[in-house]
C-alpha cells in the first residue's frame, strides 16, 4: 500500500513521511477517522515505507522485497488484530488472517460491516477478546525476523472487551524495545481515556469532495460528472462513494424493509407488524443497527427535500421516488423525536438489548409521530 493510493489526507500523509524520514516514530499511534477517511489503508502505507529497503521521499518504492511482503500483508514482523465473531473455532485474530487478508486485498477501505460480510457472522457482535490481548503480548516478546521494528496493528480498539483493553494498557505503557503499535480507529470517544492518554494522535478527516471525485474518475474511469454527484451524496466517506457507484442490491434491500416497517407503522396492523419483527429479530445485529441507520438517512433526507435542499438529498433511483411519497410525513414536530427514538435503538442493540422488544416499542412509537396532526 503506498501514500498515493489514499484518498486525500494530506496532512497527515506529510506527518507520517516526516516521522519516517527523521527517525523519529512514536511506539504508539492512533489513526483516528470516521468509517471511509482512509485511516486503516494508511496503516499499512505507514507499514510499508517504515520497512521499505528503498525510501523515497515521498515514501515506499513500492517494488523492493520488504514493501512485496508488506502489500501481501505477509512481512513476519507485520502483525495484525482486528475484530472476530467469537466462537468454538475462533478465538483470535489468527484464526482468521487469511479471510482478513483477502478482504482488504480486495478493498482496502474495509468497514466493519464488509468484514462481518465476508465471514457470514452479521448475527454476532464483533469483539476483539481477552485471548487476543495475550497473543499480542506473547508475539511481540519474540525477536524481530528481519532485526528492525515489531508492529502490531489493531483495527478497531474500541471493540475490545474491558479485560482486553486493559492489558493492552500495561504493553502501551512499558512496550518492548523497537516495538511500534498503530491503533485504527473509527470511535475513539470509546476507547479508555488511558489508552488515548499514551499515543500519539494523527486523525483523518472526511475526505473532501474533490478527492473523492479525482479518485472515483482516476479508479473506476467514470464520467467527471458522475463522479462529482456520487461524491456529495458520499459525505466525505469514500467507502460509500464506491458503494452508491456501483449502487449494490443491498440499498434496494434496505429500502423495501424500511418501506414494510413505515407500512405497518402508519396503519398498525398487529399481525404483520408481529411478523416482520419476527423476521428481523432474527436477522443478526449488524443487520439490525443498518437498518436503523438507514432510516437516519431516510428521515434526513426528508427533511432536506421538504425544506427544498433537494441537491443535498443523498438517495437516488428507487430511493429518491419513495423519498417524494414519505417525506410529508417528516416534519419539523416529529423529526427530533424520530431521530431520538432510531438513535435510542441502535444503542440498545449494541448492547444485546431483545430486539423483539425494542422492534415493538420503536413501531408503537413511529406509528404515534408520524401521525401526529
Amino acid at each position: 500500500m503506498l501514500y498515493t493510493q489514499i484518498v486525500g489526507q494530506q496532512e497527515a500523509k506529510q506527518r507520517l513521511l516526516k516521522m519516517v524520514h527523521e527517525n523519529r516514530v512514536p511506539h504508539a499511534l492512533l489513526f483516528s477517522g470516521r468509517e471511509g477517511s482512509g485511516n486503516l489503508p494508511a496503516a499499512l502505507a505507514f507499514a510499508q515505507h517504515l520497512y521499505c529497503s528503498n525510501k523515497t521521499e515521498n515514501g515506499a518504492c513500492g517494488t523492493c522485497a520488504q514493501c512485496n511482503k508488506v502489500s501481501k500483508l505477509i512481512h513476519p514482523d507485520l502483525h495484525l488484530v482486528f475484530p472476530i465473531a467469537k466462537s468454538k473455532d475462533v478465538k483470535s485474530s489468527d484464526d482468521l488472517v487469511k479471510e482478513f487478508r483477502e478482504a482488504f486485498l480486495q478493498n482496502p477501505y474495509l468497514t466493519l460491516n464488509d468484514w462481518f460480510n465476508e465471514l457470514n457472522a452479521e448475527n454476532k457482535q464483533p469483539i476483539i477478546p481477552v485471548e487476543e490481548a495475550n497473543g499480542i503480548l506473547k508475539k511481540l516478546s519474540y525477536t524481530s525476523y528481519e532485526g528492525s521494528y515489531k508492529m502490531m496493528i489493531i483495527w478497531q480498539p474500541e471493540k475490545m472487551n474491558a479485560e482486553a483493553a486493559n492489558k493492552l494498557l500495561k504493553v502501551l505503557e512499558e512496550p518492548p524495545e523497537k516495538t511500534i503499535f498503530v491503533l485504527v480507529s473509527n470511535q475513539p470517544e470509546q476507547l479508555l481515556a488511558t489508552i488515548i492518554s499514551r499515543v500519539q494522535q494523527i486523525p483523518f478527516y472526511q475526505c473532501s469532495e474533490e478527492d473523492i471525485a479525482n479518485a472515483l474518475v482516476e479508479n473506476y474511469k467514470v464520467n467527471a460528472d458522475v463522479a462529482k454527484q456520487t461524491a456529495v451524496l458520499a459525505n466525505g466517506n469514500y467507502a460509500e462513494a464506491v458503494s452508491l457507484l456501483t449502487h449494490n442490491e443491498e440499498s434496494v434491500s434496505f429500502l423495501g424493509n424500511f418501506q414494510t416497517f413505515m407500512r405497518l407503522a402508519l396503519k398498525f396492523d398487529c399481525n404483520k407488524a408481529l411478523q416482520w419483527i419476527d423476521e428481523n429479530a432474527a436477522s443478526g445485529r449488524e443487520k439490525q443497527k443498518q437498518f436503523l441507520q438507514y432510516g437516519l438517512e431516510v428521515f434526513r433526507d426528508s427533511l432536506m427535500y421538504n425544506f427544498g435542499e433537494k441537491n443535498l438529498v443523498r438517495l437516488s433511483g428507487q430511493e429518491k421516488q419513495f423519498l417524494e411519497k414519505f417525506a410529508p410525513f417528516v416534519n419539523q414536530r416529529n423529526y427530533e423525536k424520530l431521530v431520538e427514538e432510531f438513535n435510542s435503538n441502535y444503542y440498545y442493540v449494541e448492547r444485546n438489548a431483545n430486539p423483539k422488544i425494542l422492534f415493538m416499542d420503536l413501531m408503537l412509537k413511529t406509528n404515534e409521530l408520524i401521525n401526529q396532526k
